[in-house]
């Protein structure tokens, strides 16, 4: 990939990455409900959910996606499912204060929300429909494919590390300064409301014709 194209997509996956989405509500809430620390493995399953997204584009199961009414369908509805669930979750939480110490047993585990963020981000069928109509744009068809689609994987990943971190430390510091549970319960009912409604948002989505 020419530096030219590269620095063009670059520019791109800052936008992709900034944008609000499923993925920034994941890690604010991550980041509310376990703090940085804990809350930041979050990002690396969305990072993972990326690489996963950028896998089926490459191997073609994108186009599959796109193209065929039933895969389309399992797939969306596996993530509107997935996001009105962590949605109710996050509207029951307790209305405690902010655990972000490693060692409270009453916390999830990193490993807990690595899988939460992939499956956020892989059960995504936007996302697929999104790069199958981005990445082709910055792609040189005399070069090697494998060597390009690296280099797409890692741009996302470096600035969705950095996109995500800033939203979970946000969340994570506004949970700090927040001690009454009445403000607590509100900011859970926020963020599971939210996730609800991005799996609204996403039941609406359809494929293109």
């Amino acid at each position: 990939m020419q530096l030219s194209t590269w620095l063009a997509f670059f520019a791109a996956a800052w936008a992709i990455s900034l944008s609000p989405g499923a993925g920034a509500v994941a890690a604010m809430s991550a980041g509310l409900s376990h703090g940085f620390r804990r809350g930041y493995a979050l990002t690396f399953g969305l990072v993972a959910g990326i690489w996963t997204q950028v896998l089926v584009v490459g191997i073609g199961l994108g186009a599959l996606i796109a193209t065929s009414s039933l895969a389309f369908t399992i797939v969306k509805w596996g993530g509107v499912a997935y996001l009105v669930w962590l949605g109710i979750r996050q509207w029951r939480a307790p209305a405690v204060p902010l655990a972000a110490e490693d060692d409270e047993a009453a916390l999830v585990s990193r490993r807990d929300l690595f899988v939460r963020g992939w499956i956020v981000n892989a059960l995504n069928p936007k996302g697929t429909v999104f790069l199958l109509a981005v990445v082709p744009q910055f792609l040189d068809l005399s070069q090697p494919m494998l060597r390009q689609y690296a280099v797409i994987a890692l741009t996302l990943a470096c600035t969705d590390l950095v996109v995500m971190a800033g939203y979970t430390a946000l969340a994570a510091r506004v949970l700090g300064a927040l001690k009454a549970p009445s403000h607590i319960r509100a900011m859970n009912r926020g963020f599971g409301a939210l996730f609800v409604a991005a799996g609204t948002l996403l039941a609406f989505f359809k494929r293109a014709a």
